[in-house]
């Protein structure tokens, strides 16, 4: 006995409980974004699209073949729809199962395929006709969906009223089953062309050019291991042991080692460390051998409280194990070539230059990716729509895989409410827009994920084998549909940010990364 749209509704739950929505639809004519040359990766995904035709509230009933429809009104979005078939709708599909039973059923006392169709419907006939029946019900249904242009949420959920144990295959005749749906709401996007945004600008400054030219020449520079310290630009490897204000070792206390510019240190203890050499060392307190801006993650390195008093107070042993300097690059063309290839740069002046314009490039671009969070903030919380609540939860209640209650679903509606309504209105941009997504787009996701998560290990340098585990991944339906949703999103804010009319504000570093805390989604 099949059970109705069981592999479509356990995928959408499965996303719901990651709080993501597919932005890929299955529901023809639903105003939704397909994909290009990539077959079938929407059947899992929720039916979620287009505007629903203006005779969906009245109660009406028709006739499509010999089966009867008839639907009617439950609340404001959430309709309540009876499927009745007849017997010219599913006997002779019955009929013809039987026969294929009958030509492969393997039953003592028979050649296999020369079982008499009426031994078949005498052991099998039963479970064969109620599959028939059930599944001549599902189809008039979802012909019937697609026919009218109803553009639904989630899943139809069967009535409880619904039994399959009324089936008779001995006497058959009409059967009526009756399904709850929940219609997508009519909404209207604001106008982005007349509503506030702002295009937060970092200007490249002096300052930042100076300061990148030194981490270049740095990471290029040669490593010495000078005798003593010498340079508050010295790289300081020593170790931290709990000890008395004399310096004497507390009984089993830990050696924590740790790497510091001696920068680092308060000026103090700056003087303190000058002059000492490997293998030498100092007493200290956190609370006074540290700017402040580092003593928060040394204190946590330690195992620390940076504001518990008793732990800034407690002294340490600390022991230099190794000096090293880092010998900056000279301002040469040979400099230029290696931290610049394929860059055709023989003066100090271009290579500022070219410096300048990649941090401006940089800025640029995370300006719009603010403004692009900023939209997606209007759009998601200024879109007004209204949804079927309670045919909602009942169907996220219905529909997981994994145990649910009322008390799990109430808890996480609000998070779902917020994807969903991100889901309809991206759809809609998408559809009005025409964006598509392409297979090779999803392969170049799929690619850049990867190379984000191997590129912070050592791999050599050695990335032959890439490809063909992209071309793996792709089998992944999960990994498609979450490559699909990156891309898709992306583009649709990207037009989103295209209609907008910003005005520009000139911000700080510091100010920038504080807005782009306050839009994290």
């Amino acid at each position: 006995m099949i059970q109705f749209f069981s592999s479509e509704t356990a995928t959408f739950a499965t996303q719901f409980e990651k709080r993501q929505l597919s932005v890929m639809q299955t529901a023809q004519n639903a105003g939704v974004v397909k994909l290009v040359d990539t077959p079938d990766l929407g059947s899992g995904a929720a039916r979620l699209g287009g505007s629903s035709p203006s005779t969906r509230t009245s109660l009406f009933s028709i006739q499509k073949s010999m089966a009867t429809i008839n639907r009617e009104p439950i609340a404001p979005l959430h309709e309540k729809i009876t499927v009745t078939v007849s017997t010219s709708d599913y006997n002779s599909s019955y009929e013809t199962s039987l026969k294929k039973y009958a030509k492969s059923a393997n039953i003592p006392g028979f050649r296999k395929g020369m079982v008499p169709t009426g031994v078949v419907k005498k052991m099998y006939g039963a479970s064969v006709f109620a599959e028939e029946v059930l599944k001549s019900i599902e189809n008039e249904l979802m012909q019937y969906l697609q026919q009218e242009n109803i553009s639904y949420l989630g899943q139809p959920i069967p009535e409880d009223a619904n039994d399959p144990a009324m089936f008779n295959h001995n006497e058959p005749k009409d059967y009526s089953f009756s399904f709850e749906i929940g219609l997508k709401p009519e909404f209207t996007l604001p106008n982005l062309a007349t509503t506030p945004t702002t295009l937060h600008v970092v200007e490249a400054t002096d300052e930042m050019v100076e300061e990148e030219i030194d981490r270049i020449s740095r990471r290029l520079g040669k490593m010495t291991e000078p005798e003593t310290v010498t340079n508050e630009e010295d790289v300081l490897n020593v170790s931290f042991q709990k000890a008395d204000a004399a310096g004497a070792v507390e009984e089993g206390a830990e050696k924590k080692e740790n790497s510091l510019l001696l920068k680092y240190f308060s000026a103090a203890t700056r003087a303190a460390l000058m002059g000492k050499k490997k293998d030498e060392s100092i007493v200290i307190q956190l609370a006074t051998a540290f700017e402040e801006k580092e003593r928060e993650w040394i204190a946590g390195d330690l195992g620390l409280d940076k504001d518990k008093a008793e732990d800034m107070a407690q002294s340490f042993l600390l022991q230099i194990s190794k000096i090293a300097f880092v010998e900056k690059r000279p301002m040469d063309e040979a400099f230029f070539k290696d931290a610049l290839p394929g860059k055709e740069i023989a003066t100090e002046e271009a290579f500022r230059a070219e410096i300048r314009n990649q941090i401006a490039a940089y800025w640029k671009q995370q300006a719009q990716h603010l403004l692009e969070h900023e939209i997606f903030h209007i759009l998601s919380e200024e879109t007004t729509m209204n949804f079927p609540e309670t045919f909602l939860k009942t169907w996220l209640l219905k529909s997981s895989e994994k145990e649910q209650t009322e008390e799990s679903v109430e808890k996480e509606f609000p998070a779902f409410l917020n994807q969903l309504r991100w889901t309809l209105v991206s759809n809609e941009i998408g559809s009005q827009n025409a964006i598509q997504v392409s297979r090779e787009e999803i392969m170049d996701s799929i690619r850049q994920q990867l190379m984000g998560y191997f590129g912070s290990m050592n791999m050599g340098g050695n990335y032959e084998w890439l490809d063909s585990y992209v071309e793996k991944m792709m089998s992944d339906k999960q990994q498609v549909e979450g490559a699909y949703q990156r891309v898709f999103s992306s583009k649709v804010l990207e037009w989103a940010a295209s209609q907008a009319q910003p005005t520009e504000k000139i911000v700080s570093p510091a100010e920038f990364q504080e807005l782009q805390g306050k839009h994290n989604h």
